[in-house]
Protein backbone atom coordinates (compact mmCIF):
# COMPACT_ATOMS: atom_id res chain seq x y z
CA UNK A 1 0.00 0.00 0.00
CA UNK A 2 1.29 3.42 -0.98
CA UNK A 3 0.71 6.08 1.68
CA UNK A 4 0.57 9.81 1.27
CA UNK A 5 1.73 10.40 4.86
CA UNK A 6 3.28 8.29 7.60
CA UNK A 7 3.17 9.65 11.16
CA UNK A 8 5.87 8.21 13.41
CA UNK A 9 5.89 8.43 17.21
CA UNK A 10 7.58 6.90 20.23
CA UNK A 11 4.36 5.90 22.01
CA UNK A 12 0.71 5.24 21.24
CA UNK A 13 -1.15 8.54 21.90
CA UNK A 14 1.81 10.77 20.86
CA UNK A 15 0.38 11.27 17.36
CA UNK A 16 -3.10 11.91 18.73
CA UNK A 17 -1.82 14.65 21.03
CA UNK A 18 0.45 16.33 18.51
CA UNK A 19 -0.87 16.16 14.95
CA UNK A 20 -4.12 14.19 14.82
CA UNK A 21 -6.03 17.24 13.59
CA UNK A 22 -3.83 17.40 10.49
CA UNK A 23 -4.20 13.65 9.95
CA UNK A 24 -7.98 13.92 10.19
CA UNK A 25 -7.98 16.70 7.59
CA UNK A 26 -5.89 14.54 5.26
CA UNK A 27 -8.09 11.45 5.62
CA UNK A 28 -11.24 13.56 5.14
CA UNK A 29 -9.79 14.57 1.76
CA UNK A 30 -9.17 10.93 0.83
CA UNK A 31 -5.41 10.80 1.38
CA UNK A 32 -4.12 7.44 2.69
CA UNK A 33 -2.33 7.98 6.01
CA UNK A 34 -0.57 5.51 8.30
CA UNK A 35 0.84 5.58 11.83
CA UNK A 36 3.95 3.84 13.15
CA UNK A 37 4.37 3.64 16.93
CA UNK A 38 7.87 2.58 17.99
CA UNK A 39 6.88 1.18 21.41
CA UNK A 40 3.77 -0.23 23.09
CA UNK A 41 3.94 2.35 25.89
CA UNK A 42 4.45 -0.38 28.47
CA UNK A 43 6.15 1.93 30.97
CA UNK A 44 3.13 4.23 31.15
CA UNK A 45 2.07 4.78 34.76
CA UNK A 46 -1.60 4.09 34.03
CA UNK A 47 -3.12 1.08 32.29
CA UNK A 48 -0.95 -1.45 30.46
CA UNK A 49 0.25 -2.23 26.95
CA UNK A 50 -2.81 -4.33 26.09
CA UNK A 51 -5.22 -1.55 27.08
CA UNK A 52 -3.05 0.96 25.20
CA UNK A 53 -3.17 -1.25 22.09
CA UNK A 54 -6.97 -1.32 22.09
CA UNK A 55 -7.13 2.44 22.66
CA UNK A 56 -4.72 3.00 19.75
CA UNK A 57 -6.88 0.89 17.44
CA UNK A 58 -9.98 2.88 18.40
CA UNK A 59 -8.19 6.18 17.85
CA UNK A 60 -6.83 5.05 14.47
CA UNK A 61 -10.31 4.07 13.32
CA UNK A 62 -11.72 7.43 14.38
CA UNK A 63 -8.94 9.28 12.54
CA UNK A 64 -9.55 7.20 9.42
CA UNK A 65 -5.97 5.99 9.00
CA UNK A 66 -5.34 3.06 6.66
CA UNK A 67 -2.75 1.24 8.74
CA UNK A 68 -1.19 1.38 12.20
CA UNK A 69 1.94 -0.63 12.99
CA UNK A 70 4.16 -0.99 16.05
CA UNK A 71 7.88 -1.80 16.01
CA UNK A 72 7.69 -2.98 19.66
CA UNK A 73 10.94 -1.32 20.68
CA UNK A 74 11.39 -1.07 24.47
CA UNK A 75 9.52 1.83 26.05
CA UNK A 76 12.05 4.08 27.72
CA UNK A 77 14.82 2.44 25.70
CA UNK A 78 14.57 3.74 22.14
CA UNK A 79 18.11 3.99 20.83
CA UNK A 80 19.53 5.37 17.60
CA UNK A 81 21.20 2.15 16.46
CA UNK A 82 21.85 0.75 12.99
CA UNK A 83 19.45 -2.11 13.72
CA UNK A 84 16.61 0.27 14.62
CA UNK A 85 17.36 2.44 11.60
CA UNK A 86 17.11 -0.59 9.32
CA UNK A 87 13.74 -1.58 10.80
CA UNK A 88 12.44 1.92 10.23
CA UNK A 89 13.84 2.02 6.69
CA UNK A 90 11.93 -1.19 5.93
CA UNK A 91 8.68 0.51 6.93
CA UNK A 92 9.45 3.63 4.89
CA UNK A 93 10.25 1.54 1.82
CA UNK A 94 7.16 -0.60 2.40
CA UNK A 95 4.69 2.29 2.38
CA UNK A 96 6.61 4.88 0.32
CA UNK A 97 5.00 7.92 1.99
CA UNK A 98 5.36 11.31 0.33
CA UNK A 99 5.71 12.96 3.74
CA UNK A 100 6.67 11.85 7.23
CA UNK A 101 5.57 13.37 10.52
CA UNK A 102 8.13 13.03 13.33
CA UNK A 103 8.65 14.52 16.81
CA UNK A 104 10.72 17.67 17.27
CA UNK A 105 14.20 16.94 18.61
CA UNK A 106 13.89 18.96 21.85
CA UNK A 107 11.57 17.23 24.32
CA UNK A 108 11.42 16.25 27.97
CA UNK A 109 11.07 12.50 27.19
CA UNK A 110 14.30 10.95 25.84
CA UNK A 111 12.27 8.51 23.73
CA UNK A 112 10.80 11.46 21.82
CA UNK A 113 14.21 13.00 21.17
CA UNK A 114 15.72 9.69 20.06
CA UNK A 115 12.73 9.00 17.83
CA UNK A 116 13.29 12.35 16.13
CA UNK A 117 16.93 11.54 15.44
CA UNK A 118 16.13 7.98 14.39
CA UNK A 119 13.50 9.10 11.89
CA UNK A 120 15.69 11.80 10.40
CA UNK A 121 18.58 9.40 9.83
CA UNK A 122 16.35 6.62 8.48
CA UNK A 123 14.65 9.11 6.14
CA UNK A 124 17.94 9.91 4.47
CA UNK A 125 19.36 6.38 4.45
CA UNK A 126 16.17 4.92 2.97
CA UNK A 127 17.00 6.65 -0.31
CA UNK A 128 20.42 5.03 -0.71
CA UNK A 129 20.42 2.32 -3.39
CA UNK A 130 23.42 0.49 -1.93
CA UNK A 131 21.77 0.08 1.47
CA UNK A 132 19.94 -3.20 0.96
CA UNK A 133 16.86 -4.29 2.89
CA UNK A 134 14.42 -7.16 2.59
CA UNK A 135 10.84 -7.44 3.80
CA UNK A 136 9.16 -10.84 3.95
CA UNK A 137 12.07 -12.24 1.97
CA UNK A 138 11.77 -9.76 -0.88
CA UNK A 139 14.33 -7.08 -1.73
CA UNK A 140 13.10 -3.50 -1.33
CA UNK A 141 13.68 -0.59 -3.65
CA UNK A 142 15.28 2.59 -2.24
CA UNK A 143 12.81 5.34 -1.46
CA UNK A 144 13.12 8.70 0.30
CA UNK A 145 9.99 10.70 1.28
CA UNK A 146 9.89 14.25 -0.09
CA UNK A 147 9.41 16.00 3.27
CA UNK A 148 9.69 15.52 7.01
CA UNK A 149 7.43 17.66 9.16
CA UNK A 150 8.43 17.80 12.83
CA UNK A 151 5.58 18.19 15.30
CA UNK A 152 5.71 19.56 18.83
CA UNK A 153 4.73 17.54 21.89
CA UNK A 154 5.47 19.32 25.17
CA UNK A 155 8.07 22.09 24.99
CA UNK A 156 6.12 24.25 22.56
CA UNK A 157 7.57 27.45 24.06
CA UNK A 158 10.92 26.41 22.52
CA UNK A 159 9.38 25.51 19.16
CA UNK A 160 9.34 27.96 16.26
CA UNK A 161 7.15 26.55 13.45
CA UNK A 162 7.34 27.47 9.79
CA UNK A 163 4.01 25.81 9.00
CA UNK A 164 0.74 25.95 10.96
CA UNK A 165 -2.31 23.97 9.85
CA UNK A 166 -5.76 25.38 10.60
CA UNK A 167 -7.58 22.56 12.43
CA UNK A 168 -10.54 24.61 13.65
CA UNK A 169 -13.03 22.55 11.63
CA UNK A 170 -11.80 19.21 13.06
CA UNK A 171 -10.73 20.22 16.56
CA UNK A 172 -13.77 18.63 18.25
CA UNK A 173 -12.93 15.35 16.53
CA UNK A 174 -9.30 15.65 17.59
CA UNK A 175 -10.45 15.86 21.21
CA UNK A 176 -12.62 12.74 20.71
CA UNK A 177 -9.60 10.93 19.28
CA UNK A 178 -7.51 11.85 22.33
CA UNK A 179 -10.34 10.72 24.62
CA UNK A 180 -10.03 7.21 23.15
CA UNK A 181 -7.12 6.83 25.59
CA UNK A 182 -9.32 6.46 28.64
CA UNK A 183 -6.49 4.97 30.67
CA UNK A 184 -4.22 7.94 30.04
CA UNK A 185 -6.34 11.07 30.17
CA UNK A 186 -8.93 12.50 32.54
CA UNK A 187 -12.24 10.71 32.22
CA UNK A 188 -14.64 10.93 35.19
CA UNK A 189 -16.65 7.94 33.93
CA UNK A 190 -13.66 5.55 34.04
CA UNK A 191 -11.95 4.66 37.29
CA UNK A 192 -8.35 3.46 37.45
CA UNK A 193 -6.51 2.55 40.63
CA UNK A 194 -3.24 3.70 39.08
CA UNK A 195 -1.39 6.77 40.25
CA UNK A 196 -2.54 10.10 38.82
CA UNK A 197 -0.21 11.69 36.26
CA UNK A 198 0.07 15.06 34.56
CA UNK A 199 -1.91 13.67 31.61
CA UNK A 200 -4.76 12.30 33.74
CA UNK A 201 -5.63 15.61 35.40
CA UNK A 202 -8.45 17.86 34.11
CA UNK A 203 -5.90 20.65 33.61
CA UNK A 204 -4.11 18.72 30.86
CA UNK A 205 -7.09 19.00 28.51
CA UNK A 206 -7.15 22.74 29.14
CA UNK A 207 -3.45 22.84 28.28
CA UNK A 208 -4.13 21.11 24.94
CA UNK A 209 -6.89 23.57 24.11
CA UNK A 210 -4.72 26.55 25.08
CA UNK A 211 -1.84 25.28 22.94
CA UNK A 212 -4.07 24.82 19.89
CA UNK A 213 -5.48 28.31 20.40
CA UNK A 214 -1.99 29.77 20.77
CA UNK A 215 -0.90 28.45 17.38
CA UNK A 216 -4.27 29.12 15.79
CA UNK A 217 -4.03 32.78 16.75
CA UNK A 218 -0.70 33.00 14.91
CA UNK A 219 -2.54 32.42 11.63
CA UNK A 220 -5.77 34.19 12.54
CA UNK A 221 -7.67 30.98 13.25
CA UNK A 222 -9.22 29.46 16.35
CA UNK A 223 -7.09 26.30 16.51
CA UNK A 224 -3.82 25.35 14.86
CA UNK A 225 -1.23 22.57 14.75
CA UNK A 226 2.40 23.68 14.25
CA UNK A 227 5.16 21.99 12.26
CA UNK A 228 8.77 22.63 11.39
CA UNK A 229 10.36 21.49 8.15
CA UNK A 230 14.04 21.95 7.33
CA UNK A 231 13.56 22.57 3.61
CA UNK A 232 11.53 25.30 1.89
CA UNK A 233 7.81 24.79 1.29
CA UNK A 234 6.75 25.31 -2.32
CA UNK A 235 3.45 26.98 -3.19
CA UNK A 236 1.60 27.31 -6.48
CA UNK A 237 1.38 31.08 -6.11
CA UNK A 238 1.58 33.99 -3.69
CA UNK A 239 -2.22 33.80 -3.29
CA UNK A 240 -1.76 30.49 -1.40
CA UNK A 241 -0.05 32.34 1.45
CA UNK A 242 -3.16 34.07 2.79
CA UNK A 243 -6.02 32.04 4.23
CA UNK A 244 -9.59 33.09 3.38
CA UNK A 245 -11.14 35.45 5.90
CA UNK A 246 -13.04 33.90 8.78
CA UNK A 247 -16.79 34.11 8.43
Amino acid sequence: MKLYALAIAAHPDDIELSCSGTIIKLTHKGYPVGILDLTRGELGTRGNEKIREEEAKEAASLMGVKVRENLELPDGGIEVTQKNKIELIKIIRKYKPDIIFAPYWVERHPDHENTSKLVREAWYLSGLAKLKTKLNGKSQEPFRPKKIFFYVQYFYQQFTPNLIIDISDVFDKKIKVIECYKSQFFNPSVKFNDKETLLSTPDFKEYLIARARFFGEMIGRKYGEPFLTLSPIGLNGIDDVILPERS
